[in-house]
């Protein structure tokens, strides 16, 4: 488990990454987050605009009535054109995030809320993959481990793509 801070949570809180092969609890998971690797041990990533988000793990908030895994799916598909089944995706960690001190006014989420982490291995080189027409990702790439931490060595979920400084099963 590693605990964290990020600067687009307003107040005073704790993150935390922890691995788990089950998803966190449904009623209070926001978003879901699929990691797909390849053959040649790249993983998947979207390009979210140009500006803000930029490279990130394919993912985003669940709609309502939906699983966690479902969003995962869905949220792959819109931002970079690949389908994948379902049953093709594993959990295998949370961020779960609480905060510490009173929400701001506005401030969209519950006090404690979860982000599930799914993953999936292609027996095979990843195929090339494009945003569909109308998404919010502008492009998508397979990625070798090293040009992920350059291109984002601020982000939470890094340390899961090769198990560094956690707990648990090893590398995607």
């Amino acid at each position: 488990m590693t605990h964290l801070t990020v600067p687009w949570i307003p107040v005073r809180h704790r993150l935390d990454v922890i691995l788990s092969r089950s998803v966190p609890p449904l009623d209070k998971t926001t978003s879901s987050f699929a990691f797909v690797s390849d053959l040649a041990g790249r993983t998947l990533m979207t390009r979210v605009g140009t500006e803000g988000r930029g490279w990130d793990i394919p993912g985003g908030h669940l709609e309502p009535g939906e699983s966690a895994a479902e969003a995962a799916v869905r949220e792959l598909y819109e931002e970079t054109g690949l389908r994948l089944p379902g049953s093709a995706l594993s959990p295998f960690a949370w961020q779960r995030i609480e905060l510490l001190d009173a929400a701001p006014a506005g401030y969209r989420y519950p006090s404690l809320t979860y982000m599930a982490m799914f993953r999936a291995r292609l027996p095979h080189p990843g195929p090339p993959t494009h945003p569909p027409a109308g998404s919010e990702s502008t492009s998508a790439a397979w990625l070798p481990p090293s040009e992920i931490a350059r291109l984002c060595p601020d982000r939470t979920w890094l340390p899961l793509l090769d198990g560094t400084g956690l707990e648990g099963p090893g590398p995607l």
